[in-house]
């Protein structure tokens, strides 16, 4: 499996070089160009593009994710295999990973998620080791600080491995050495957030990381709120949208199109009054309307199960994850176009991508038979809390937590303060499959031999 999975990157590269563009691409690039705090995205993928900018090449790039990509599938397998799971069970929980086109694809794209995944899986992989000591630890709470850089999504990972390593010693006497390990976790996870939000106050003069959670919040209710229910105030009247919600645009549209109410005030979107603005619009939706919120939530994460790949949002943002017939358009908004500058001094070179034949068209028919159904994702998930009701929660069957956890967190948190996007549900898959594995196993961190080196 790993070797197929090797093959199918490589024909990627020779089939789209240097590689695939994402909107959000040309951000990061000036960033790592341009080191410093970005309001809408947190500075951890910039930094990783800018280890690679004195060799200037994309290729380069696309080919660390690709590596970073196998590493991922061989993570699961090896943390499935020390902890006893079956051979068949901890292959197939590494397949998704290496073999689904669309998380080869993710990988050819210029975004954070292949960079993310590996990090959380890395933290995954070290918290479900037999013993955790306090080097472990710090080693998870660095690589959880710096998936929280990468992407804000991975914040509540933090409290969630904490209280892991104080629940895997559930039955022991309470001592302060049970608590050092999510003591030093947790302190050398929140010392690099604290310093980048340092950097970001310096910088804007706001306490954060981002300065957009107030903005994608509020295009998160605008799915739902209802002014008439609401009776905003007349400062926040201005950002009601008169349109009933089905007949109102995708979220995103809320967030940067031109016809938006907040994209109507006046300053930058992303200013300080703007975003705390909408934070409280949206505050006041989800006050009034909990159930409509709820609802909202709920709609938004079913799309993440479907059997079939409907297209959501738009057709723009569905073709991106989509490897492409044709070389795609040069960008057309002024902040991308200014990206793409920064592109091509970054490339010394032209950052068209070019697709060459046969190659990219054996990977566009991979695509349309190679990928995991969202219906299995939630058969996957679904799994292991079945698999453990069924023993009754007995001992062995506790190494899945975790995992599971992770995968769940990680599959809601976007519905709930943003909105379902096809690329945020890969990272999610390789968590689950280790959980799935690991009841097939019945492993825990007692049946072990303290011979096996884990």
């Amino acid at each position: 499996m790993l070797g197929l999975g090797a093959v199918l990157r490589v024909i990627t590269m020779l089939g789209y070089r240097p590689a695939l563009w994402f909107p959000d691409s040309y951000t990061y690039v000036v960033t790592a160009l341009k080191p410093r705090p970005d309001l809408v995205r947190p500075a951890g993928y910039p930094m990783f593009l800018r280890l690679f900018e004195p060799f200037h090449s994309f290729a380069l790039v696309t080919l660390v994710q690709h590596l970073l990509g196998l590493m991922v599938g061989v993570l699961v397998y090896l943390t499935a295999r020390r902890l006893r799971a079956p051979g068949w069970a901890a292959v197939g929980a590494s397949v998704p990973s290496l073999l689904d086109a669309y998380q080869i694809e993710l990988e050819h794209l210029l975004v954070s998620d292949t960079l993310f995944a590996v990090l959380i899986m890395s933290a995954v992989c070290l918290g479900v080791r037999r013993t955790v000591g306090w080097r472990t630890a710090c080693g998870i709470g660095l690589l959880l600080a710096a998936a929280t850089l990468t992407r804000t999504v991975g914040l509540p990972l933090v409290v969630i491995f904490a209280a892991w390593l104080i629940y895997r010693e559930r039955g022991r006497v309470v001592t302060p050495r049970l608590l050092l390990p999510a003591g030093v976790m947790l302190i050398a996870a929140t010392l690099p957030i604290l310093g980048y939000g340092a950097w970001f106050y310096a910088t804007y003069q706001r306490v954060g990381i981002v300065g957009a959670n107030g903005v994608f919040l509020y295009a998160k209710t605008m799915t739902f709120a209802d002014c008439a229910v609401m009776k905003p105030s007349p400062d926040l009247a201005v950002l009601c949208d008169p349109r009933p919600p089905r007949e109102r645009p995708p979220m995103q549209e809320y967030v940067w199109g031109p016809d938006s109410p907040l994209v109507k005030l006046p300053g930058i979107t992303f200013a300080k009054e703007t975003d705390a603005l909408a934070g409280r619009f949206a505050s006041l939706a989800i006050q009034s309307q909990p159930l409509d919120y709820l609802g909202s939530v709920v709609s938004e994460l079913a799309r993440s199960f479907t059997w079939g790949r409907p297209v959501y949002p738009d057709r723009e943002v569905y073709d991106y994850y989509e490897f492409p017939d044709r070389p795609p358009a040069p960008p057309g908004r002024y902040p991308a176009t200014e990206g793409a500058e920064s592109a091509r001094r970054y490339e010394q070179g032209s950052i068209t991508a070019q697709v060459v034949e046969p190659y990219a068209g054996w990977m566009r028919t991979y695509q349309d038979v190679a990928r995991l159904p969202g219906t299995a994702v939630l058969v996957i998930l679904l799994i292991p809390p079945v698999a453990a009701a069924v023993r009754r929660f007995r001992p062995e069957s506790t190494a899945w937590v975790l995992p599971w956890t992770t995968a769940t967190v990680l599959l809601v948190m976007p519905p709930a303060v943003a909105q379902f996007d096809y690329r945020y549900v890969l990272p999610v898959v390789p968590a689950a499959c280790l959980a799935a594995a690991l009841v097939a196993g019945k492993p825990n961190f007692r049946n072990i031999p303290r011979n096996v080196r884990i």
